[in-house]
């Protein structure tokens, strides 16, 4: 986007144009548009000196052909986005604009530094600002037309991977994930909850017995809890301290109540905050929406008194405790040591005490668990190849599997022979299934694309769920997404792209299984397909931390997005979440922030001004 030449500031002979941009600008849209995703480019600091790097030559010399194709740097300081100031002139040039370099001159200093990328000097910074905090824009000029602004994001990057299957042992068991971690300790599905707790008006402590119901309903009696963390939400009335304070007694007298369902000690977490979030959710539509576009300070001062008591109907479902337990299964088998349980183990399965065994295998996973390296000791189990004993072995191999990843292929050979002992074991033609689909993704070994898929679809009659048989579907159609693109097949791209997002409904997702599904719609369908899966989970108070400022990375550049009202909303959870790590979004590139520059957009500046600004 162009805008009206400010002539305040020294352009140099730079052409800004308007109309006729597209004529004008036709090679060096067609060289972006044509630029493979490998091409990488930047603007590197070295002292005062400004480099522009870029790791492909051809890309470079195809771009500046001509005598005016060339490059330009905009010096841009954040001081510049200070919330004293009351708004920002629309200018083309943001900052300090050094004089451009054309592409003789480029071709000319272009040299190979010692990481192997090339690099060319465009200017030094003025003294005035060598200290403060800056960024660096890029012009790039075609013919001496100003084609492409570029401002550098830092838009944070996830690994991705399927979605989480599992593997059955005694029963259905996943990998969790954080979305910031490669973590990869095994974990029984109900072992990390989140419910929800509400709040009586006049109700300050909460006892055993308030808790009792929920926690029988959760069957906690099998389980010790090892942590609890709880985000205590006040409605938005009142006075800010006043409600943090009881928010947090709230919080405590909970963790207290289920503190005493267990003599070990419970590390703790308590944090409170007001819930805006659902406030501007649930004004929507009613007579009270006006208040959306208005400041908290301004909400406040509108609602005191008669129209707080009015809106307490709305206002008494936002007083509630979002409470985390992480949790461990109580092991019978304690205070026995892992040489002691081995013993153990073999005699009870050489008298074919098959549940008495997979009680004690299960404490030996567990002390496996802590240290990985001890998968060998697994060797030490004498279990003979025999029927009765396939759902130790299945155990054992599967557990081998999910803590070692690099087992896949002996895992895979293990099932299959344990299939020919027992051809109709569901969970062993599950973890087949499942290891297949990980080696077809690996592409690790010959698998048939057509025969996995049958093999899928015949679960059912083995009597895995529907939700389950539908994840491993959205797996096989995401590996099918990237062999048709590869193959340049769209359609066929197209219709896996289309069978995964009509399908992810048929199953629970975890958090992470929700990045996974946003980053393979923004590869293979589009931006807007993974906007559409995250949007309503950002407007709820219990969203996970890291996936809401994964869909804040997602939009935060979007600029007919964060115009909408309900964005605003989105960015107070994150402010509730997690303040400075919001606020922190908008630190320049070189302190860790996506960019200070977002600070154009006045939808934004609004919300971090109001929240950010101490």
């Amino acid at each position: 986007m162009f805008f009206k030449l400010s002539f305040s500031q020294n352009t140099y002979d730079i052409v800004f144009p308007e109309k006729d941009e597209g004529e004008k600008c036709k090679t060096c849209y067609q060289i972006f548009n044509q630029k493979p995703e490998e091409v990488e480019f930047s603007i590197e600091r070295v002292g005062a000196n400004l480099f522009f790097q870029v790791n492909d030559i051809d890309w470079f010399n195809r771009l500046f052909k001509n005598p005016g194709d060339g490059l330009a740097v905009d010096i841009v300081a954040k001081d510049k986005y200070s919330c004293k100031n009351p708004s920002l002139p629309i200018k083309e040039i943001r900052g300090h604009l050094l004089e451009p370099v054309y592409s003789r001159d480029l071709k000319k200093g272009l040299d190979l530094n010692s990481n192997n990328i090339y690099q060319v000097n465009l200017g030094k910074i003025p003294m005035d600002l060598l200290n403060q905090d800056l960024e660096y824009n890029i012009l790039f000029l075609s013919n001496k037309n100003l084609c492409r602004y570029y401002v550098i994001y830092d838009l944070k990057s996830y690994d991705w991977d399927l979605l989480d299957m599992g593997m059955y042992l005694d029963n259905l068991t996943i990998n969790p994930k954080q979305i910031q971690s490669s973590d990869s300790q095994s974990l029984a599905k109900d072992e990390s909850l989140k419910f929800i707790i509400p709040f009586k008006k006049n109700q300050v402590t909460y006892s055993k017995a308030d808790i009792k119901p929920i926690y029988e309903s959760l069957s906690l009696t099998d389980f010790n809890i090892k942590s609890i963390k709880i985000k205590a939400y006040a409605s938005i009335e009142g006075i800010v301290s006043r409600n943090k304070v009881l928010q947090v007694k709230r919080g405590n007298s909970i963790v207290k109540a289920l503190q005493e369902f267990q003599g070990s000690a419970i590390k703790t977490e308590v944090s409170a905050s007001e819930n805006w979030v659902e406030f501007f959710n649930d004004i929507e539509g009613t007579k009270y929406q006006y208040l959306k576009p208005l400041s908290k300070y301004e909400v406040r001062e509108e609602i005191a008194g008669t129209i707080s008591r009015e809106m307490e109907p709305i206002l008494k479902n936002h007083r509630k405790a979002v409470v985390e337990l992480e949790i461990e299964k109580k092991d019978k088998y304690s205070t026995l040591g892992l040489d002691e349980l081995l013993l153990k183990f073999n005699q009870e399965v050489a008298k074919k005490n098959i549940e008495v065994a997979k009680g004690i295998q299960n404490s030996i996973f567990e002390r496996i668990r802590r240290n990985p390296k001890g998968l060998s000791f697994l060797d030490k189990m004498k279990v003979p190849k025999q029927k009765e004993f396939v759902d130790i072995l299945n155990k054992n191999s599967a557990f081998r599997y999910m803590t070692d990843f690099t087992y896949a292929l002996i895992t895979y050979n293990e099932l299959q022979e344990l299939e020919k002992l027992a051809p109709n074991n569901a969970a062993i033609k599950y973890n087949l299934a499942a290891v297949r689909i990980k080696l077809l993704y690996w592409d690790a070994a010959n698998v048939q694309k057509t025969d996995l898929n049958t093999q899928i679809y015949s679960l059912k009659k083995y009597g895995i769920s529907e939700g389950d048989i539908s994840r491993m579907l959205a797996n096989l159609n995401i590996i099918l997404s990237e062999y048709f693109l590869l193959q340049g097949d769209r359609t066929s791209k197209q219709n896996s792209v289309n069978y995964v997002n009509t399908n992810y409904k048929k199953f629970n997702s975890s958090s992470n299984d929700y990045l996974n599904l946003a980053q393979y719609f923004n590869k293979y369908g589009s931006p807007n397909m993974a906007i559409d899966l995250l949007n309503p989970k950002a407007k709820t108070i219990d969203i996970d931390e890291d996936l809401l400022f994964y869909y804040l990375n997602l939009t935060l550049i979007n600029k007919e997005l964060t115009r909408e009202k309900s964005y605003r909303t989105i960015m107070l959870n994150a402010i509730n979440m997690n303040k400075e790590r919001f606020c922190k979004l908008f630190d320049s590139v070189n302190e860790g922030g996506v960019t200070f520059q977002l600070l154009e957009n006045a939808f934004l500046r609004k919300t971090y001004c109001e929240s950010c600004n101490k």
